[in-house]
């Protein structure tokens, strides 16, 4: 880079292709999309690639980091607090009262979340006038770290060996939180506190007790760069055994839609973000922090957003695809995506790729041209056109261009 080595964004844009498939279904189980450029397109949502990127399990995941996680469900503090404790010999009464009193301190309790709980109540009454031990859960999907959650387990462990009666638990633990001021900072003072995930994809959370974390990671929808193309999939399930007897055996008639495209997709890493997110440091001293994690995360990421592919219907369409083009820059300047370059949908004739190919090039031209050349960038493509390789530069494998990647971050510059 010119005057400086470690950029403050670096951007990651691809181009995949997907036949008959069914990546990312709406309410109704028919392909997401969005209008643009005054056509329909078929459309993946940011959701769902997070979701696959951050779950995916093998070469080049985030797993790999062994960084404690996150946990997202509504019986989160069934699992990982109840369970353990009683596990522990605690007793039953006395840990649910505990842990019931921590979870509005912790988490704040909306009206809503007020109403479904004195509506579950109800519903656990016993005709004998008692309740029944239910499963707890919060009224929406919680994100808490594995360190998070492994210090409330401490602290509720400790809790219920000293609370006189499960009756008493709630004024006993509400008068502890009270008066223990530290909570607040033991928990945002451990490292990675919301696990790996959250400090990539960021968290919402109504308590001040838990680090709100804004997302480092930038995810754009992914859309199709010409207008949307769809069949409709009629199919049928036979009986084997009704066929087996001469009938015709079919035991199930349906359809479902199938769709096929070419994807663009689009990532900003919001450097210091991340860097202040996984190390704790405040963001304004990001370059002097340890950008070590930092780097080989960004270089997963970039395998993850070429070769991690989303998709219903996985075992009637395997929607496994690599990309066609990995784009990624690095620089200072404000991040831009490149969809413009399809607004005007894509001509899929003579060569759907090579006409792609084509409008990026001559969209990256054209903003050089008027906002100068702002980043530095690497590029990975299978047939790249000459107009492609002017504008992005040499190709080289997935692998320099992950490897650049991270050791910009890193600080490991040539």
């Amino acid at each position: 880079m010119t005057s400086m080595q470690t950029p403050r964004f670096l951007q990651i844009h691809t181009l995949t292709s997907y036949p008959a498939s069914l990546l990312n279904r709406d309410d109704a189980g028919f392909a997401k999309r969005i209008p643009f450029g005054g056509v329909s397109r078929v459309r993946i949502s940011s959701q769902c690639l997070k979701r696959h990127w951050r779950t995916f399990r093998g070469e080049h995941s985030l797993a790999e980091l062994n960084q404690p996680g996150s946990v997202r469900s509504r019986y989160t503090f069934e699992k990982y607090l109840i369970q353990p404790l009683l596990a522990d010999g605690k007793s039953e009464p006395v840990v649910r009262a505990v842990v019931e009193a921590i979870l509005p301190a912790l988490l704040g309790k909306s009206e809503k979340a007020k109403k479904e709980e004195a509506e579950g109540e109800k519903k656990g009454k016993k005709k004998d006038g008692g309740t029944e031990p239910q499963a707890l859960q919060t009224g929406q999907v919680t994100v808490l770290g594995r360190p998070e959650l492994d210090y409330l387990k401490k602290m509720a462990s400790w809790l219920c060996d000293r609370v006189p009666s499960p009756d008493k638990a709630k004024g006993f633990v509400e008068e502890h939180l009270k008066k223990s001021k530290d909570l607040r900072e033991n928990l945002q003072a451990i490292p990675l506190a919301a696990g790996l995930d959250a400090a990539l994809f960021g968290r919402m959370v109504t308590s001040d007790l838990l680090a709100r974390g804004d997302a480092a990671l930038h995810v754009a929808h992914a859309f199709t760069v010409h207008e949307e193309q769809s069949e409709t999939d009629y199919f049928s399930a036979v009986d084997d055994l009704e066929s087996a007897e001469g009938k015709l055996g079919s035991g199930h008639i349906n359809t479902a839609e199938l769709t096929t495209g070419f994807f663009y997709g689009y990532v900003v890493v919001d450097v210091p973000l991340l860097v202040s997110n996984l190390t704790g440091c405040p963001r304004k001293d990001w370059l002097s922090a340890d950008r070590k994690l930092a780097g080989d995360v960004i270089e997963r990421l970039v395998y993850l957003v070429a070769t991690v592919s989303p998709g219903a219907k996985l075992g009637s369409t395997a929607p496994h695809a690599n990309a066609h083009l990995v784009l990624v820059e690095a620089g200072n300047a404000q991040p831009s995506t490149l969809a413009n370059a399809f607004l005007s949908p894509v001509k899929e004739r003579p060569d759907l790729v090579a006409n792609t190919y084509n409008a990026l090039a001559e969209f990256l031209v054209e903003l050089d041209a008027m906002y100068g050349a702002r980043h530095q960038r690497r590029l990975a493509a299978l047939k790249p056109t000459d107009a492609l390789l002017a504008a992005a530069g040499e190709r080289a494998p997935l692998a320099e261009v992950a490897s650049w990647a991270g050791k910009l971050l890193r600080g490991d510059h040539d």
